[in-house]
C-alpha cells in the first residue's frame, strides 16, 4: 500500500543530526538543501511508520505529502522522530520545519504557530465492541463508562467537554494502539479518536466496530513555527496546486483514505471560505478560544492538585509495599539458605537490571492475557517491586553494618535469631537505613511519574495536558516542579529531624 521509491527519508539520529546542525553552522545563509519533516513513528501508521522493509525508512501518507513538498521546494525530505505530545513544541522551537503527524486544525494551535491550509478531513467516531454495539450508539450511551482516546487530541476535547455533562470516565493514552487492544479485552468501554485511527483499530482487533454516529469533524494539517510564515506561504500553494491536479488525491487513494469528504474541503480550500460551521462550532465548544496562560491556569489547577494528590497516594502506597518486600528480601539474604540467598540474589538483580518502564508495560499489558490488573494496581506493584529490590541492598548493608560483638551478646544472653533481629540488630540498621530509605521515596514520588503510561494521570501526565492545551512549558512546569517539591520537602525534613533526634539519644 505504501510508495516504494528512493525518496523515501531516513530516520535521523544523534549523530546526523550533530552532522546536519555543522552543516547549519558552516552554509551560513545559503538557502537549506533539506526540508526537516517532525513526526512520530511509533505506532503511528498509515501516517508514518518504520518500513517493514527497511527500517531506517519511514513511509505512510504524511511521508508522501512531505516529499511532494519537498520536491517542489527544490529540497531533499528528512525524517525528525518526535513524540506526538512534543511535535508543537518541537515546531516551534524550530528543531523541523514542518510537522506532520495526524496534527489537527485547531484555534489552540493557529495562535501559537504557523499553518498550513488543510489536507485531510476526517471525522471523529466511536468505536465499541461488536457485543455492545446495539446499546452504545452515541456518547450520551456511556454515561458512566470509561472512554478511552489519545491525549493531547481534538478527540481528547471533546470527550473532557463532555465528561461532566454526560458522566464519562476519560482514559487518556499515550499512545494510538493500546486503547482499541484494552476496549477488546474489557478494560474500557469505547474508544473515540479520528476515522483513520479507528478503522486501523477495527481491522487490528476482531470483535470491535465503528458506531455510525459522528462525534465530530476535524481536519489535518502543517504545523510551522511562528517565524515560518513565508514557508508555510510556499507550502500552502504548493498543496493547493495538488489539489487542483489530483496529486493529493492520488496519495490518498494509495492508503486507502479517499473518500467524498475531500472534495468538499478541497473546494472551499481552493475558494479561500473558513472552516465548515461543524469545525468551527466543535472548536468553541472545546474550549480553544483566545484564553491567556494566566486563565487557563486558574482552569486547570483544580485538575493539577488532584492530580498531585494522586502521585502522593500513589508514591506513598508503593514506598510501604516496596519496604515490606525489601525487609523479606534483605532477612532472607542475611539469614536464609545458600539455596534461599542464591534465588533472592537472582531476584534483585533482575529487577534493578531491567527498566522500570519495561516493568510496567509486562504488568499491564504483557500479562493482560493471563490477569488484567487495573491501571492503578499495576503502577503500585510495579513501583513497590521495583524500589523493595533497591531498598533490600539497603537493608542488608545496614543489618551487616551491626558489629559482630553485638549480635555474639545478644547470643550469650539466650536471644534467638529472630528476637536479635528484633530487639538488637533491627532498630540499630533502620537507624543506619533511613536516610537513604528517605531519598528513595523521593525518587519513587518523580518516577510514579511513568505511570501514566498505563493510563494513570499523574501530576506530569495532567501538566503535560495542560502544557498541550497552552502552547507553552514554562508556566505549567514551573507550576508542576513547585508541586513536586511541595511534596517531597516536608518528608526530607521529617527523616532530618529524626535523624538529629536519634544521634543526640
Amino acid at each position: 500500500m505504501s510508495s516504494r521509491n528512493d525518496a523515501r527519508p531516513h530516520y535521523v539520529f544523534g549523530l546526523s543530526g550533530a552532522f546536519a546542525l555543522a552543516g547549519v553552522l558552516t552554509l551560513g545563509a545559503q538557502q537549506p538543501t533539506e526540508l526537516r519533516f517532525g513526526g512520530d513513528a511509533e505506532g503511528g501508521a498509515p501516517f508514518m511508520e518504520a518500513d517493514p522493509q527497511d527500517p531506517s525508512r519511514v513511509v505512510g501518507f504524511e511521508v508522501d505529502i512531505a516529499t511532494l513538498l519537498a520536491r517542489e521546494l527544490g529540497r531533499s525530505p528528512r525524517f525528525v522522530q518526535s513524540a506526538f505530545i512534543t511535535i508543537d513544541a518541537s515546531a516551534a522551537r524550530g528543531d523541523f520545519d514542518i510537522g506532520m503527524s495526524g496534527m489537527e486544525d485547531t484555534a489552540a494551535r493557529r495562535r501559537r504557530l504557523a499553518l498550513t491550509v488543510p489536507y485531510y478531513e476526517f471525522r471523529e467516531v466511536m468505536t465499541v465492541r461488536q457485543a455492545d454495539a446495539p446499546r452504545f450508539r452515541t456518547l450520551a450511551d456511556l454515561a458512566g463508562r470509561r472512554v478511552g482516546t489519545l491525549g493531547s487530541t481534538l478527540a481528547f476535547d471533546i470527550l473532557q467537554h463532555e465528561e461532566q455533562a454526560l458522566g464519562l470516565v476519560v482514559v487518556p493514552y499515550e499512545n494510538d494502539v493500546h486503547p482499541y487492544s484494552d476496549l477488546a479485552l474489557g478494560r474500557l468501554d469505547a474508544v473515540v479518536l479520528d476515522a483513520v485511527l479507528a478503522e486501523r483499530g477495527v481491522s487490528q482487533n476482531p470483535g470491535l466496530v465503528n458506531a455510525p454516529a459522528v462525534v465530530g469533524v476535524g481536519r489535518y494539517v502543517g504545523i510551522l513555527a511562528p517565524e515560518a510564515a513565508a514557508l508555510r506561504d510556499q507550502i500552502d500553494l504548493i498543496l493547493k496546486r495538488a489539489m487542483r491536479d489530483g496529486r493529493l488525491e492520488a496519495i490518498f487513494r494509495r492508503w486507502g483514505l479517499w473518500n467524498d469528504d475531500q472534495p468538499r474541503l478541497y473546494a472551499r480550500v481552493l475558494e479561500g471560505a473558513p472552516p465548515a460551521p461543524d469545525t468551527t462550532a466543535l472548536q468553541a465548544a472545546t474550549g480553544t478560544g483566545q484564553e491567556s496562560v494566566w486563565a487557563a491556569t486558574r482552569r486547570y489547577f483544580p485538575s493539577l492538585v488532584g492530580a498531585a494528590f494522586t502521585t502522593l497516594l500513589l508514591s506513598f502506597v508503593s514506598m510501604a509495599l516496596a519496604v515490606a518486600i525489601g525487609v523479606l528480601l534483605a532477612t532472607g539474604r542475611v539469614y536464609g539458605s545458600q539455596a534461599l540467598r542464591f534465588v533472592l540474589t537472582g531476584w534483585v538483580e533482575l529487577i534493578r537490571g531491567t527498566p522500570l518502564l519495561l516493568q510496567l508495560f509486562v504488568l499491564y499489558f504483557g500479562l493482560a492475557v493471563v490477569v488484567q490488573l487495573p491501571a492503578v494496581v499495576a503502577a503500585v506493584l510495579a513501583l513497590g517491586v521495583n524500589y523493595a529490590a533497591y531498598e533490600s541492598e539497603i537493608y542488608r548493608g545496614a543489618l551487616n553494618a551491626i558489629p559482630a560483638g553485638q549480635l555474639d551478646a545478644a547470643r550469650a544472653l539466650g536471644l534467638s535469631d529472630w528476637q536479635s533481629l528484633r530487639f538488637v540488630r533491627g532498630p540499630q540498621a533502620f537507624r543506619l537505613a533511613l536516610a537513604p530509605m528517605t531519598n528513595d521515596f523521593v525518587a519513587l514520588l518523580k518516577d510514579s511519574s511513568l505511570v501514566s503510561v498505563i493510563t494513570v494521570v499523574e501530576l506530569t501526565k495532567q501538566t503535560s495536558i495542560f502544557a498541550v492545551n497552552v502552547g507553552s512549558w514554562l508556566v505549567p512546569g514551573a507550576l508542576c516542579a513547585a508541586m513536586y517539591l511541595a511534596l517531597s520537602l516536608p518528608l526530607a525534613r521529617l527523616a532530618r529531624r529524626l535523624e538529629r533526634r536519634w544521634q543526640t539519644s
